[in-house]
């Protein structure tokens, strides 16, 4: 019998030296995850936090509670499964991830965390960017000490990078009921965006130093529609947090530049703006016509107006038909919801992703 021929596995050693898996004869790009509690996989089980969701009702979807924030897939998740893998990107801090699986990619997401290294810090640890490309850097050195430089570089060269944070430094850190209610008054949002910027924009230039080409840069969504800042605004009413959403689309601007800037100037890369404010806030506008029944109430709610005052936990309630449901808790979407997400970063036209979708990236053959 004839076996199909896949030259990714010739030699079951193989897989050592090749920068890409080979399923079915189609290449999967290794996927390196960098972010926020909206794709942190499981990384913040292993911290002393108050961000953690590896309990029930979490996962409900998923099969268990594994530590992401969501009833059970993320859009990371999502993507790479849709790109054709058939194993999900895991958590740096697990013991598992060690070994020959991290040529395939890793996650170092990490709920609570932000840009700047102070968001989140009420929640106690949390793995802030820095840290996590300090992380991924000491990964990189491992890759290259198992398969050499040259083919860490393809590796890398091939690999799908994506960065999803800034709304834990809205959200979290400027906006912070009563806490940031003096450094509001001191630092104008203007200001406070510009830190921002200026921050990522060398978090950012330090990953392609490290060998990232093909980068995906998540903006931040419509944080003002998100249960919890329905509920901490009392003038909001039935509709969204006016400022938390205009300082998320001031920020938005300047990074769709920034992104812009890096394509211009860091050569053979490609970093491609995923405008997800665009996408989250047409879902929530539009919420009918994408077979939910609910945008502003979360599927595990507890308290408020909305549901939105406390995190899902034990005791939360937990609706019946979580497809019917934008949010899953007062900060983060349902998997239904990253599901639409997810397949419009996958293969949205230029409106949705910039300059090219995901699908387009992962195909692409850059000159380095």
């Amino acid at each position: 019998m004839s076996l199909p021929i896949c030259l990714c596995q010739v030699i079951a050693l193989s897989i050592l030296f090749i920068p890409e898996v080979c399923l079915a004869g189609k290449k999967i790009p290794a996927s390196f995850v960098f972010g926020d509690s909206l794709v942190d996989a499981g990384n913040n089980n292993y911290l002393t936090t108050l961000s953690k969701a590896n309990y029930d009702p979490n996962g409900i979807d998923f099969g268990s509670a594994t530590g992401r924030f969501t009833n059970g897939r993320t859009i990371v998740d999502i993507v790479i499964q849709a790109l054709g893998s058939d194993e999900l990107t895991p958590p740096n801090l697990a013991p598992t991830t060690r070994g020959s699986l991290v040529l395939k990619g890793v996650n170092y997401a990490s709920g609570g965390s932000g840009i700047l290294n102070s968001t989140g810090k009420l929640f106690g640890d949390r793995i802030n960017v820095d840290a996590q490309l300090d992380n991924f850097a000491t990964t990189r050195q491992d890759i290259i000490s198992w398969i050499g430089e040259s083919a860490a570089a393809k590796l890398f060269g091939s690999a799908i990078f994506s960065v999803t944070t800034g709304s834990n430094d809205l959200i979290n850190n400027y906006f912070t009921p009563v806490v940031s209610t003096l450094e509001r008054k001191a630092v104008p949002p203007e200001d406070f965006v510009d830190t921002m910027i200026s921050r990522f924009r060398l978090q950012l230039t330090r990953l392609y130093e490290l060998g990232a080409r093909k980068i995906v840069v998540i903006n931040i969504g419509p944080v003002g529609c998100i249960p919890f800042s329905r509920e901490s605004d009392p003038t909001a009413g039935d509709e969204c947090s006016v400022e938390p959403n205009e300082v998320a689309q001031m920020y938005n601007l300047q990074l769709k530049t920034v992104v812009d800037d890096l394509n211009a100037n860091l050569q053979g890369s490609r970093f491609v703006y995923a405008d997800v404010f665009r996408i989250v806030y047409d879902i929530i506008q539009n919420y009918g016509s994408y077979g939910f029944e609910s945008e502003k109430v979360p599927c595990c709610s507890l308290a408020g107006k909305v549901g939105g005052l406390i995190p899902c936990g034990p005791s939360s309630k937990v609706c019946t038909d979580r497809s019917k449901y934008v949010f899953w808790d007062p900060y983060h979407p349902t998997e239904a919801a990253n599901i639409i997400i997810a397949r419009r970063l996958l293969s949205g036209d230029t409106s949705d992703i910039f300059p090219i979708n995901i699908r387009q990236l992962a195909n692409l053959k850059l000159n380095t």
